[in-house]
C-alpha cells in the first residue's frame, strides 16, 4: 500500500474532498468543535469488506484512501434492499426496511373471518342437503334467527355483489385476516373466485375447502400513511390456506428457503393495480360486499341482520382526512404505475354532500364506488371523446355488477340497502334514505372524472417521500451527541498519522417503527492546511451538498469512491449493523461511527448528509443541508 503522506499532500494541493460512508454529522457550522486528542490505539477494524474496484482514473492516493476507509468501515457501508436483484425478493427487502418485520400470511388462522354471502336478506352457504337422497351439495338459505328458509341449486344474484369487477360477483367463503404490529396493520384477503366469475354448487365453494384463487396483502402504517400491496402470482391456478405463506423477501436477508419460496409465490409483474382502488388514505375499501356491520344492513350495525351475519367491526374505522400523508412503497410497483400515481387526485364535493365524511379520488373510489354507493350513473357535462369512451367503459362494468344484485336489495321501503350511501344519513339506508340530488351528483361526477374546475379543490392524492432531518414535510429526526476524536495510529493503519473518528447518535423514528431501516448517511470531507489564524471555517469552505450526494459517484472500494471530484463515502449504517443483517429494534438513538485516516497539520471539514431510500418512483431523498463539522489535526 502506498504511504499515507503522499495521499495527504494530494489532498492539500488538489483540495480533494474525502467522503466516508453514508454518514452525516451534525454541528453548528459557526461553532468551533475542539478535536479531542486521545492516547491509545484505535480498536480493531471490521473485516469481510467488499470487493475493491479501481477505476482507471483513480490516483494511487485515492485508491489508498478508499481501501483504508473501506477496510475500517466496510461492513456497515451498505444500502438497504440491495442483497439481490430478483423483483419479489428485493420488493420484500424494501418493505421490511420501511414497515419492519412482515408477518406470515395466514388465512387459515382461527382469527380469520369468513366473508358472508347474502341473498334476499338471508345468509347462504354451500352444504350437503340432508333432505335429498345422496345429500347433494346445494345452497342453504338461513334467516337472521338461524332458520332454514330454503335450498337452491344455483345462484345468479346476491344482495351485495363484489365491486372489484374481475372476480366472482357473488362468491362465498373467502377469508380476510388482520394482524396489527405497532403502527402497522397487515390485511390479507384469500379470495375464492372462478374464471367465469359465477358460482356453482361445487366442493371448491365450501367453507372448509382451503383452496382459493386470489391472494392479496396490504400493509399500512397508520401514523405515516405509507401503504404497500402485494398479490399472489397469476401463474398459479390456486392457493391453499392450510399453510401460512412466507412474506416477500422471506423473513430476513438470510432466510434463503423463504426467499426462494416467496419468489415463486407472488406476482412480479404487479398485474393488479391495487392502488387504483385502495386509494382513500386507508388500507380498506369498505363496501357492502365485505360484510361490515356498519354498512348495508337493515337496522344498521346493531340490527338483527348485522348481528347474525356480519363481520362486525373486524375491519376498524380509520380517519380518511384529505390532508393526511399517503405514499405507496415498492420501487418496482411504483415504477410500473408511476404515471397513474402522479396523476391521481383527491377532490371535494362541491355540494358538500359526500366528502365531509369520505375521501374521494379521481380513481376507483370516485369513478366506481361513489357511483355505486349513490346509485347513480357516471356522467360528464361536456365530455371529450376520450371522456365518453372512459365513462362508457365504467358504465358497462357498473351494469354488470348491478345485473348480479337482487331485486330485494333495490326494493323500496323498509330494509332497502341499495343505494348504500345516502345524503346526511350515510350508511343508514332505511325507509327515509334518498338518492343524492341529480344536480349535486352531476357536479360531483364532473369532479370525479377530472372535468371540474376550482370548485373541486383538486390536490395530489399521494404525498412526497419525506426527507430526513426536515421539521416541516420531513421526518424531523436529527443526529445528536456529535463529537470527533483524534486517535493515535498503529502499524495497522496504513501510514496514517492519526485516525479521525466521527461519532453521533440518531434514531430513524419516522412512522414509529422500531426496526425501520431506510436511512443511511453520506460523508464528504475536504482536507486543507490548518490556517495560521485557527479561525473556524465559513460554511462555503465545507464540501457542498452536491458533493455529498450520490450523483456521479464512482466506486473505488465498495461504497468508497469519488463524486463531483471529491472522495465520497456513502451508505453508512449504525455501529454493528453489518451488511445484510436485520436491524435490532430501537426506540432510543443508535450509535453511528466513521473512522478516517488523517495527517498532521491538516484541517478536515465534513458535510454529513442523511438520505432516505424512498423505495418509490422518486428514488432517494436527501436532507436539505446536512450537518457540518471540522477538526484540526495538530500532532505537536
Amino acid at each position: 500500500m502506498p504511504p499515507m503522506r503522499p495521499l495527504a499532500f494530494g489532498l492539500l494541493v488538489c483540495s480533494t474532498a474525502l467522503v466516508t460512508g453514508s454518514a452525516w454529522i451534525a454541528v453548528d457550522p459557526g461553532h468551533r468543535l475542539a478535536a479531542a486528542t486521545r492516547a491509545g490505539s484505535v480498536p480493531s477494524r471490521l473485516r469481510n469488506t467488499p470487493e475493491v474496484v479501481r477505476p482507471a482514473a483513480a490516483s494511487s492516493a485515492a485508491v489508498s484512501f478508499a481501501e483504508l476507509v473501506n477496510r475500517w468501515n466496510g461492513d456497515v457501508l451498505w444500502a438497504p434492499a440491495s442483497a439481490g436483484t430478483d423483483i419479489i425478493t428485493r420488493f420484500g427487502d424494501e418493505v421490511r426496511a420501511v414497515f419492519g418485520p412482515i408477518p406470515d400470511i395466514d388465512c387459515g388462522d382461527s382469527a380469520a373471518k369468513i366473508i358472508p354471502l347474502e341473498i334476499d336478506g338471508n345468509i347462504v352457504d354451500l352444504k350437503p342437503n340432508p333432505g335429498i337422497a345422496g345429500r347433494p351439495l346445494q345452497f342453504e338459505h338461513r334467516d337472521a334467527a338461524g332458520r332454514v328458509v330454503k335450498w337452491s341449486t344455483q345462484i345468479a344474484r346476491c344482495d351485495k355483489p363484489s365491486l372489484a369487477g374481475n372476480v366472482t360477483y357473488c362468491g362465498m367463503n373467502s377469508r380476510v385476516s388482520r394482524e396489527v404490529i405497532g403502527n402497522v396493520e397487515w390485511t390479507a384477503l384469500c379470495r375464492k373466485s372462478s374464471p367465469h366469475q359465477e358460482i356453482d354448487p361445487e366442493p371448491y365453494w365450501q367453507r372448509d375447502n382451503p383452496t382459493f384463487a386470489r391472494l392479496g396483502v396490504i400493509g399500512f402504517n397508520r401514523q405515516s400513511g405509507e401503504i404497500v400491496f402485494f398479490d399472489g402470482s397469476k401463474d398459479r391456478s390456486h392457493f391453499d390456506w392450510r399453510r401460512a405463506f412466507t412474506p416477500p423477501g422471506g423473513r430476513s436477508y438470510h432466510d434463503e428457503s423463504g426467499r426462494r419460496e416467496a419468489a415463486g409465490l407472488y406476482d412480479p409483474t404487479f398485474q393488479i393495480q391495487c392502488s387504483a382502488c385502495h386509494d382513500n388514505k386507508s388500507p380498506y375499501v369498505i363496501s357492502p360486499h365485505m360484510g361490515q356491520a356498519r354498512i348495508g344492513y337493515e337496522g344498521g350495525a346493531t340490527g338483527e341482520s348485522a348481528s347474525a351475519f356480519s363481520l362486525g367491526d373486524y375491519i376498524p374505522k380509520m380517519p380518511h382526512e384529505e390532508r393526511l400523508p399517503f405514499r405507496v412503497i415498492g420501487s418496482a410497483y411504483t415504477t410500473a404505475y408511476a404515471t397513474d400515481l402522479a396523476r391521481a387526485q383527491t377532490l371535494q364535493d362541491p355540494s358538500g354532500t359526500c366528502t365531509e365524511c369520505h375521501t374521494l379520488t379521481t380513481q376507483v373510489t370516485g369513478q366506481r364506488l361513489a357511483a355505486d354507493a349513490a346509485g347513480r350513473d357516471p356522467v360528464i357535462t361536456a365530455p371529450s371523446w376520450s371522456d365518453t369512451v372512459s365513462v362508457r367503459a365504467e358504465l358497462r362494468k357498473l351494469r354488470e355488477i348491478d345485473a348480479h344484485r337482487t331485486d330485494w336489495a333495490r326494493r323500496s321501503g323498509q330494509g332497502k340497502i341499495h343505494p348504500w350511501m345516502v345524503p346526511r344519513d350515510g350508511g343508514k339506508v332505511g325507509a327515509g334514505g334518498h338518492q343524492i340530488d341529480e344536480d349535486d351528483w352531476r357536479q360531483l361526477s364532473n369532479c370525479i372524472w377530472e372535468a371540474g374546475g376550482a370548485e373541486c379543490n383538486y390536490r395530489p392524492l399521494y404525498t412526497a417521500c419525506p426527507p430526513p432531518a426536515k421539521p416541516s414535510g420531513g421526518d424531523g429526526s436529527r443526529p445528536t451527541d456529535l463529537h470527533i476524536a483524534i486517535l493515535s495510529s498503529t502499524a495497522d493503519d496504513g501510514g496514517a498519522d492519526r485516525v479521525l473518528r466521527l461519532n453521533w447518535r440518531y434514531l430513524n423514528d419516522y412512522g414509529g417503527i422500531p426496526q425501520r431501516d431506510d436511512v443511511r448517511f453520506n460523508i464528504a470531507i475536504r482536507s486543507v492546511a490548518i490556517p495560521q489564524s485557527r479561525k473556524p471555517p465559513e460554511e462555503e469552505e465545507y464540501p457542498a451538498v452536491a458533493e455529498a450526494r450520490d450523483d456521479g459517484f464512482v466506486a473505488i472500494a465498495g461504497n468508497v469512491g469519488s463524486a463531483g471530484g471529491l472522495m465520497t463515502i456513502r451508505n453508512l449504517s449504525y455501529v454493528g449493523h453489518r451488511r445484510f443483517t436485520e436491524p435490532a429494534p430501537a426506540t432510543t438513538p443508535r450509535e453511528f461511527r466513521a473512522d478516517l485516516p488523517a495527517m498532521c497539520g491538516q484541517r478536515y471539514l465534513a458535510r454529513i448528509l442523511p438520505k432516505r431510500f424512498c423505495f418509490d418512483q422518486t428514488g432517494i431523498q436527501y436532507a436539505e443541508r446536512g450537518e457540518l463539522v471540522f477538526a484540526d489535526v495538530e500532532c505537536n
